[in-house]
């Protein structure tokens, strides 16, 4: 029997390596972690944890717009001070995961990681075994190749910005442009959001996304659809974006055109891992062509969404698979997204494209949110839901705009994965009153 360095080698260190790696050290198996960058990923440190830290004073200030006349005074938002607090709460989460690792006694090995062989990684010139490998290597931002692309920036630098700009231009309509506007605007940017096609947010309930549009063109967002960007050039006062009749001023550009993975120069090629633009093709055991190398996490072509907790998922599939604990296929839950605008949009479960598209098989329900008691509480201005039965009137979807939209997607959650019938409903009591009573009281 081979004598292997490590049972299991995880190139990468985000979610899709360390939720699973950390409880399989436990377990007794011998673990290694490849990582040339932050220990954690792309989430903690260029991410999720750090947007939703500079998001928080955005929805905070729309709260405080809605209920003006109760609340009085104006109120700004300091960039600078956002900055500095977002760097306050996510500045240790490299080292908190990697005591994790070391207390659990992973090995991190530090630099690029690069396939040898089926059972080999060479890493800073030193080559590492392994009886297992997984490829968690994510993604990173797409770059335009236009003329002048050097003068945008990515999301990372927009969130690392330590003074907004008075004139911001996006080129991109999916999360990170809609969120990204959400937030200059609201610290006082004049934003402009080119679409190359006519939609944003394609994954979304296309009217819940309008809404959202409709009310940052109403704060003064502009929106440019059906244009393509050509090229970004020096001017006297700043930057110009050209492109079919666009011939726009900025001070500062974000290349928000989405997000690729991470393939190359790993020795995918040599080894026979197969991949395509949309990342590493697996089975349904998380397994790639080449049977004791696995992959986990945004970098692998699927159809789920490519999040953390999709991610969280299946690194710890992955750890029940190799701890011995199972050799079932995986099976995903119902996955939720959202989308951190003001207000945010938030679904899970059936869309409302696929129930209207097969309108024998599901009913579907529209609630107008605005008016409910609860939600006049806060004084929201926008408020809609859109939830979806099967035949046996068991909810199997839903989708929500609103400034708490994904409270109340996770509240609905449960119903939706375990799919609860009258007499799982009648159990659930939820704290009164709450966001996650008043719908659950919809059901």
């Amino acid at each position: 029997m081979t004598a292997y360095d490590y049972d299991v080698l995880y190139i990468g260190s985000g979610h899709g390596t360390f939720d699973g790696a950390i409880p399989l050290a436990a377990k007794g198996k011998k673990v290694a972690v490849v990582e040339q960058d932050l220990i954690g990923g792309t989430c903690p440190n260029r991410g999720c944890n750090a947007k939703i830290v500079l998001d928080s004073p955005v929805a905070l200030k729309r709260h405080l717009e809605e209920v003006h006349g109760i609340v009085t005074g104006d109120v700004t938002i300091n960039w600078s001070e956002n900055q500095a607090h977002k760097h306050e709460v996510i500045a240790g989460l490299p080292d908190f995961i990697q005591g994790l690792l070391d207390s659990s006694n992973v090995d991190i090995l530090f630099g690029r990681g690069t396939l040898v062989d089926n059972h080999t990684v060479k890493v800073n010139g030193e080559e590492k075994t392994a009886e297992n490998i997984v490829l968690s290597t994510g993604l990173r931002p797409n770059r335009l190749n236009i003329p002048g692309d050097d003068l945008a920036h990515d999301s990372e630098e927009f969130m690392n910005l330590s003074e907004m700009p008075k004139r911001v231009t996006i080129i991109g309509a999916g999360y990170i442009a809609m969120e990204f506007a959400t937030m200059a605007q609201a610290a006082g940017s004049e934003v402009t959001v080119i679409l190359h096609g006519d939609k944003a947010l394609r994954a979304y309930n296309q009217p819940y996304v309008e809404l959202v549009i409709k009310d940052l063109t109403s704060k003064g967002v502009k929106f440019i659809r059906e244009v393509e960007v050509e090229a970004i050039v020096g001017g006297a006062n700043g930057l110009v974006v050209r492109g079919s009749e666009l011939n726009i001023d900025t001070d500062w550009v974000l290349d928000a055109t989405g997000r690729i993975p991470n393939v190359e120069d790993l020795g995918l090629e040599e080894v026979g891992v197969k991949f395509n633009e949309k990342g590493i093709e697996v089975d349904d055991h998380l397994r790639t062509s080449v049977s004791n190398i696995y992959a986990s996490g945004d970098v692998i072509d699927k159809v789920q969404p490519k999040l953390t907790p999709t991610a969280i998922f299946e690194s710890t599939y992955l750890m029940h698979t190799f701890a011995g604990e199972t050799t079932e296929a995986i099976q995903y839950p119902v996955i939720p997204s959202v989308v951190f605008t003001s207000p945010r949009i938030a679904k899970a479960g059936v869309t409302v494209a696929e129930a209207q598209a097969n309108p024998d098989k599901y009913t579907i329900v529209e609630n107008d949110l605005a008016g409910d008691w609860y939600r006049q509480v806060e004084k929201e201005q926008i408020g809609h839901n859109t939830l979806i039965f099967d035949a046996d009137h068991k909810l199997v979807g839903a989708t929500e705009v609103s400034n708490k939209a994904e409270d109340v997607i996770n509240a609905l959650l449960p119903a939706i994965e375990f799919k609860f019938g009258p007499a799982e409903l009648e159990r659930m009591v939820y704290l009164f009153p709450s966001i996650a009573s008043q719908a659950w009281g919809q059901l």
